[in-house]
């Protein structure tokens, strides 16, 4: 198994972990809704990961709902003094599978309790404000009510630190004046590139930035020249992609999802795959 150590360190809030993490939504069933189609199989997963040195994992209550959470307690509690497990709130599952926004305070507040409960926790390391936007993109309508209401949790000693999802450079900016922020969880690959400003800015302030879809999500990356790049590499166009993330800040950190050990390995090998300059340039034309 590659090792997650191999990919550099980053600060998140007070915490230095490995810039090659893990997200376990895809641990739930489909549509991230229901259990797994194999029990087994994704606690291997989350064992595997953490055997491999990765020390962050991305997570959500909504996730299942519920499912991955009381995976992570099943497979890894008590847990290792240096995992850090990082959660979001701010979306409800309907019973047919729909996501819905829950930004109401009443909402956020038992979205932490949920989160609380399924983790085996008495503290959430940190948790992301996932605003609503357009649901898979940002907007600039105002989270002052959703976020104050988690920096009043964290004055309760519930949360150490806060984080956004899917936002804006506005809502970053009104975000910080409420509570410090020390990440912001975004879509950004390859392909999607419409956070490069936010990303210098926020690694100018030491801010983690944590792409979302780093492989393209639902519909997977297809490109000929990252194909053509990957073959000049002798790698996957999926680790290449990876690998490119890794190249393009030192302050993006990486939770690629996967239920599979195996699919696990390739993803963390990223971390081994230097990108020369003129294949950088190369990749860095698919925007």
């Amino acid at each position: 198994m590659s090792n997650a150590r191999q990919a550099g360190t980053f600060q998140l809030g007070d915490r230095t972990v490995n810039r090659m993490g893990y997200g376990a939504m895809q641990l739930a069933g489909p549509q991230v809704f229901g259990p797994p189609k194999d029990h087994h199989a994704a606690l291997a997963v989350l064992r595997a990961a953490v055997e491999a040195g990765v020390n962050h994992i991305d997570t959500s209550d909504f996730y299942g709902p519920h499912v991955t959470n009381q995976l992570i307690r099943e497979a890894l509690h008590p847990y290792a003094d240096d995992l850090v497990l990082v959660t979001k709130v701010g979306a409800v599952r309907g019973a047919d599978a729909s996501w819905n926004p829950a930004h109401s305070p009443e909402q956020l507040t038992r979205a932490v309790h949920d989160n609380l409960r399924n983790l085996g926790l008495d503290v959430l390391e940190v948790v992301n404000y996932r605003a609503w936007g357009t649901m898979h993109a940002p907007d600039d309508a105002s989270i002052e009510e959703g976020f104050s209401t988690l920096a009043e949790l964290q004055r309760q000693g519930l949360i150490r630190h806060l984080g956004l999802s899917n936002v804006s450079a506005v809502q970053v900016k009104e975000a910080q004046k409420i509570a410090p922020v020390v990440c912001v969880q975004n879509h950004y690959n390859l392909s999607h590139r419409n956070d490069e400003a936010l990303i210098a800015e926020l690694a100018r302030q030491g801010i983690a930035y944590v792409p979302f879809f780093p492989l393209g999500g639902f519909s997977p990356l297809q490109s000929e020249t990252l194909s053509s790049v990957a073959a000049r590499l002798h790698a996957s166009p999926l680790r290449v992609a990876l690998a490119w993330l890794l190249q393009r800040s030192p302050n993006l950190l990486l939770i690629p999802g996967t239920s599979s050990v195996a699919h696990l390995q390739e993803n963390l090998s990223a971390s081994e795959l230097v990108i020369t300059p003129p294949l950088l340039v190369e990749l860095d034309g698919l925007a």
